[in-house]
C-alpha cells in the first residue's frame, strides 16, 4: 500500500499522524523460524539486514507478515537514507502494519485493529524492531512536531481503511523536505579537477514520455562518482531518453534503467529541480514509478 502524495498538512476526524521514515520499504515474513525481506520490487534483502530479519524471527508468533521500514538514524533520530545506503550506523526496522498473523488475514481489517494486533505482535520497542511512531491526534500539530524535529514529512492515514495494494487516498503523505525519486538519462562530463563525471541528467515520466528535469553535480565522493561511472558504463547509448533533451555538449546518454534519491529546494515554475543534491541510487524501485510532479505538488 502506497501513499499519494498531497500538498498540505490537514486535520481530519477519524485519521492518525505518523513519522515518514527515509529508508527501504520492506515487507516481512516470517514462516515459523525463516524469516524472507522483500523490497518494493521483490528483490531478497535478508541478507542485506540480517539483524532485521534475526529481530523479526525472535518475535513469538508463528507466521507474520509485516509492512515497514528499514532505517538508519542520525544523531538526532531522523532517519537519513545516505546513512542506511553508507551502512555507517546501525539499522531498524519501523513497523506499521500488520497483514497477516498466525494464519488470518488481515488486510480487509481496519488500520486501527490492524495497529492492534501489530502493537501486540511487537510489544515493547527495541533499537532494531520497532512500531512506527505516531506524531500527535492533531494532523496540524503533527506536522509542527515534523517540521521542528527535521523530519522529511509525515504519513496521514484512515484509521477505518483496509490495506489496498496498490497507491490509495486512504493513505496521505505531507512532505517537509522536499526529496524524489528521478530516472537518471544520462550524464555530463566532468570539468576541474573532478574525475569520471561532471553532473547527472534527471527525468520523471509523464505517461509513456521521459521528461528531463534538470541536472544533479552535488553530494557525491570520489568513491561514489568511480562507482557510478563504473554502473553506467553497460547503459550507455548512442540516442537519448527523454523527450525533450537538453542542449548541451559533451553529454553521454544512458538507458533509463536507473533511480536516484535526490533531495531539492522546490519545483521551478518550468518543472526543473532546483538546488538538487544526489542522496543515493534506489534499486528498489522502478523507473516507471518516478512520476512527474505536478506543479505546486
Amino acid at each position: 500500500m502506497l501513499a499519494t502524495l498531497v500538498g498540505e498538512a490537514f486535520d481530519k476526524s477519524g485519521w492518525v499522524y505518523e513519522e515518514k521514515y527515509d529508508g527501504y520499504r520492506i515487507l516481512a515474513y516470517k514462516e515459523g523460524a525463516k524469516v524472507t525481506l522483500l523490497s518494493r520490487n521483490g528483490h531478497d534483502r535478508s541478507a542485506t539486514f540480517p539483524s532485521v530479519a534475526e529481530s523479526v524471527g525472535a518475535l513469538r508468533d508463528r507466521t507474520l507478515l509485516l509492512d515497514g521500514e528499514v532505517v538508519a538514524f542520525d544523531r538526532k533520530g531522523v532517519s537519513r537514507f545516505q546513512l542506511l545506503q553508507r551502512g555507517e550506523v546501525r539499522h531498524a526496522f519501523a513497523v506499521f502494519d500488520c497483514l497477516y498473523r498466525n494464519g488470518r488475514d488481515l488486510r480487509r481489517e481496519p488500520l486501527s485493529l490492524r495497529r492492534h494486533e501489530l502493537e501486540d505482535v511487537i510489544g515493547e520497542a527495541s533499537k532494531a524492531l520497532f512500531l512506527s511512531k505516531r506524531l500527535a491526534e492533531n494532523g496540524l500539530e503533527a506536522y509542527r512536531i515534523a517540521k521542528r524535529q527535521g523530519l522529511e514529512g509525515l504519513v496521514a492515514k484512515d484509521a477505518r481503511s483496509p490495506y489496498e495494494e496498490k497507491r490509495s487516498r486512504y493513505w496521505l503523505k505531507v512532505k517537509v523536505h522536499q526529496e524524489e525519486e528521478f530516472v537518471i538519462g544520462g550524464f555530463t562530463a566532468p570539468q576541474g579537477s573532478r574525475q569520471h563525471l561532471g553532473a547527472l541528467l534527471l527525468g520523471a515520466y509523464a505517461g509513456d514520455e521521459l521528461h528531463f528535469v534538470g541536472k544533479v553535480g552535488t553530494g557525491f565522493s570520489e568513491q561514489s562518482l568511480a562507482e557510478l561511472a563504473r554502473t553506467f558504463k553497460p547503459l550507455i547509448r548512442a540516442t537519448s531518453a527523454f523527450i525533450a533533451p537538453p542542449r548541451e555538449k559533451k553529454i553521454t546518454w544512458l538507458a533509463p534503467k536507473l533511480v536516484a534519491q535526490i533531495a531539492f529546494a522546490e519545483w521551478t515554475s518550468d518543472r526543473k529541480l532546483r538546488q538538487p543534491v544526489f542522496l543515493g541510487l534506489r534499486d528498489d524501485k522502478s523507473p516507471r514509478d518516478c512520476i512527474l510532479a505536478q506543479l505546486g505538488g
